[in-house]
């Protein structure tokens, strides 16, 4: 999937919802709960199906990265599914330390 900087994308397994910060390098296919992520316009109602994958719920307000692929997703609405780059469970992205004012 060719994910663009702004694209609204959402689980067909559970509520997570995500935008698009960086999109990534190459097409990747993007998953949330084992399924495919879609875009927000194409996505079933919540609840059409029991995510499969749950090993790390999605958190409001965090950004999910994968490194290797440059990808960097904003999570909007969260839920029980967990985001996967290719197969590859994606981060969340550390905020960075402030400088010290001394």
């Amino acid at each position: 999937m060719l994910v663009r900087v702004g694209d609204r994308l959402a689980s067909a397994v559970c509520g997570t919802q995500v935008i698009v910060v960086r999109p990534p390098r190459k097409a990747v296919t993007i998953t949330c709960g084992g399924e495919p992520m879609r875009p927000l316009a194409e996505a079933p109602a919540k609840g059409q199906g029991t995510p499969v994958d749950t090993e790390r719920g999605t958190l409001l307000g965090k950004r999910y990265i994968h490194p290797e692929y440059g990808l960097e997703l904003l999570c909007t609405k969260p839920g029980d599914g967990t985001l996967r780059a290719d197969g590859v469970i994606l981060e969340i992205k550390e905020a960075k330390s402030l400088p010290s004012s001394d």
